[in-house]
């Protein structure tokens, strides 16, 4: 067997180094990757380093299985689906090669000159440098359209960042391959530009670089410092516990030095990380469940200097147009566990982040006032997107990327795919559009529950309701066919922004692909999906799935004729394909009615197990006295009945249940 992404078949992966991050690199592929029989080779010259691998690994996979997150013949085939080696001529065979070796100039080229005399011209090579820039990586290979960088973040079978780096001669179409197929086994990547260091290790480094200097210059020990800095930023670990865990205090200050000679002096490596890189030693960091106390004087200076730090080198990054904001502000809060950095000087208020900034920047001299930060200051903030908008043929796509709520709805994006489709209706050249979303697991999981958790009242969700519907209305009677591409399951607002498409397609085989759970979170859905579903598959399937919040599969989906296709192939291009026989009315696509629904009978007997009868109630008025209405008249109903839940105990009962204990827990309602 094999995978195939696109025009990408792989049989067999080679990972060379066996080292701190290769391992960890080789499992991710284990894991995404033995259903399909695909062998990943681990590979080292050192046999002690290949045995330390193993181990490595096996334990990990093991842990997983104690843990259920594998069964016991799943653990197995990934196990077997890796090879550890220590012979070049393992790598014979492989369509993609990831170099994973010290950060060394001299032993990556030496490697992949070996690579290239023992692979193909299909192979495309990877190097999971963290700082290095392609051109001087693969200077002496051959072919460089297919050779780039791609670097992987700690834990790399875990975090799913990655940033992916062409070189000048990089293949463009070989770089959006590699960005495709990451995406598809689960990985985050994002483009950008050669520069060394990338986006997201200057700004790392930065914040290490800070925290030594304000050890070094008194303003508190290793354990104080590290947790104003998880304050301040919101970071899993503070940067001394980082340094410790990832081994990081060799890399960094080799590229601290290395930054400051060839992106902006500031950076240099500080005295205190020489010795510790000297002595091989670790920093002092805090033990589990061990509180440090902070004087409110020492946090308050510690954390303005690291959101100064933070806001100026995250800006920096920006002056070099290397990679757009967008993905910048989402691939640090994955890679780094931090707080994104431009929602948060957005969120504080873009005039203290520049003025932390600038006292940052009078401080040290050698970090200019970023020309970013000033242009947004004048602007009011910066400009974010969770949408990625683009144009294959004659359709525009729109994907919805919020990859760490699983694409979750709020007002904001439905309004940026509003504009978008705005933007569409004035290009003649567009027909039409689909909408879907980012990765493999989730179309969209639904919307925002703190915002609804907000929702003081009932006319604060009778707006809510008529907001979203709004919108929602507008993209059901956009002037060009719109297909909603559904990549994932879709619940909740997912699946009601779904049903105001013209059509819908999804991958064949979900076993979950629709779900309307509010019922299970104490409210109803508000954003049409008591009126479309009734009148897509009829009024009784609609109300089971609606009063009982239970899942359907795509087949299921299918045979009810909420979507219009089941694919195999590539869900984005038969969308595509489908859209435009849509505009060329090649095909004919059932049209919702949008007329009152006659023979829809009365609400039946059902087993509400634990949900709420309360809701129950409000909810079956919603669908039934709906579908006797006109489809406008119904949805002005549903906004009211929305609204109600905001009486009930219930909806305060689920909601809470849902933020303190998430999906699996029931919620235990009173009924009123």
């Amino acid at each position: 067997m094999s995978y195939k992404y696109k025009s990408i078949e792989l049989s067999k992966i080679s990972v060379i180094g066996a080292g701190q991050i290769g391992p960890d690199i080789a499992l991710h592929f284990a894991k995404s990757l033995y259903k399909y029989d695909i062998k990943i080779s681990v590979l080292d010259v050192s046999s002690l380093a290949i045995e330390k691998a193993k181990e490595k690994i096996f334990k990990k996979i093991n842990k997983g299985t104690e843990s259920g997150v594998f069964k016991i013949d799943q653990a197995e085939r990934i196990k077997s689906s890796i090879i550890f080696t220590t012979d070049y001529k393992e790598v014979v065979g492989s369509g993609l090669v990831v170099e994973a070796a010290t950060e060394d100039e001299g032993i990556k080229d030496k490697i992949f000159k070996q690579v290239e005399a023992l692979t193909d011209t299909c192979c495309i090579y990877l190097s999971n440098s963290s700082h290095m820039q392609p051109e001087v990586i693969f200077k002496n290979i051959t072919d460089k359209s297919r050779c780039l960088v791609a670097h992987y973040f700690f834990p790399a079978e875990i975090n799913p960042a990655i940033e992916i780096v062409p070189g000048r001669d990089t293949n463009l179409d070989i770089t959006k391959l590699i960005l495709g197929f990451y995406e598809s086994i689960g990985k985050v990547p994002v483009k950008v530009k050669s520069s060394y260091g990338y986006a997201v290790d200057p700004v790392f480094e930065g914040i290490c670089q800070t925290a030594i200097l304000c050890l070094e210059s008194g303003m508190g020990n290793e354990k104080e410092i590290d947790k104003a800095a998880v304050k301040a930023l919101g970071l899993g670990v503070g940067p001394f516990t980082a340094l410790n865990l990832t081994g990081g205090n060799p890399i960094t200050a080799h590229g601290l030095d290395e930054l400051g000679r060839l992106i902006i002096p500031w950076f240099k490596t500080p005295e205190t990380l020489k010795r510790k890189v000297a002595e091989k030693a670790n920093w002092e960091v805090a033990q589990r469940g061990e509180n440090i106390e902070l004087t409110k004087y020492r946090e308050e200076k510690l954390v303005n200097e690291f959101l100064g730090a933070y806001f100026a080198l995250s800006s920096y990054i920006l002056d070099l147009e290397i990679i757009n904001i967008s993905d910048f502000n989402m691939i640090c809060e994955i890679s780094l566990v931090i707080k994104a950095p431009f929602e948060l000087m957005n969120s504080i208020g873009i005039e203290k982040a520049s003025h932390l900034v600038k006292e940052f920047c009078v401080k040290h001299k050698n970090f200019p006032f970023p020309k970013t930060l000033e242009q947004a200051n004048k602007a009011g903030g910066w400009q974010l997107k969770d949408i990625v908008s683009e144009k294959i043929d004659q359709v525009a796509t729109i994907t919805i990327r919020r990859p760490k709520v699983l694409n979750a709805l709020n007002l904001s994006v439905l309004m940026q795919i509003q504009e978008a489709l705005e933007e569409f209706k004035q290009d003649a050249s567009i027909e039409a559009c689909v909408i879907t979303g980012f990765g493999t697991k989730a179309f969209v999981s639904g919307a925002d529950i703190n915002m609804l958790a907000a929702l003081k009242n009932p006319q604060e969700g009778y707006q809510n309701s008529q907001t979203f519907q709004s919108i929602l209305n507008y993209i059901e009677n956009y002037s060009k066919p719109i297909v909603c591409a559904m990549n994932g399951f879709a619940f909740g607002g997912g699946n009601e922004l779904a049903m105001a498409c013209t059509t819908r397609i999804c991958k064949k085989g979900l076993p979950v692909l629709v779900c309307q759970p509010e019922v299970n979170l104490g409210f109803i859905p508000g954003a049409g999906g008591t009126q479309r579903l009734p009148r897509i598959i009829g009024v009784e399937a609609a109300a089971e799935i609606l009063r009982t919040g239970k899942s359907i599969s795509a087949e299921e989906a299918y045979q009810l004729g909420l979507v219009y296709k089941l694919t195999e192939g590539d869900l984005l291009e038969e969308a595509v394909d489908v859209a435009k026989k849509i505009a060329a009315k090649s095909i004919d696509i059932k049209i919702m009615p949008r007329e009152p629904i006659t023979n829809n009978g009365n609400p039946k007997q059902i087993d509400l197990g634990h949900l709420s009868k309360k809701i129950d109630e409000i909810l079956t008025k919603a669908i039934y006295e709906g579908s006797r209405l006109s489809l406008k008249e119904g949805l002005e109903l549903e906004s009211r009945m929305f609204g109600e839940c905001l009486k009930t105990e219930d909806m305060k009962i689920g909601l809470e249940n849902f933020k303190l204990n998430g999906p699996k827990q029931k919620a235990v309602f009173k009924h009123k």
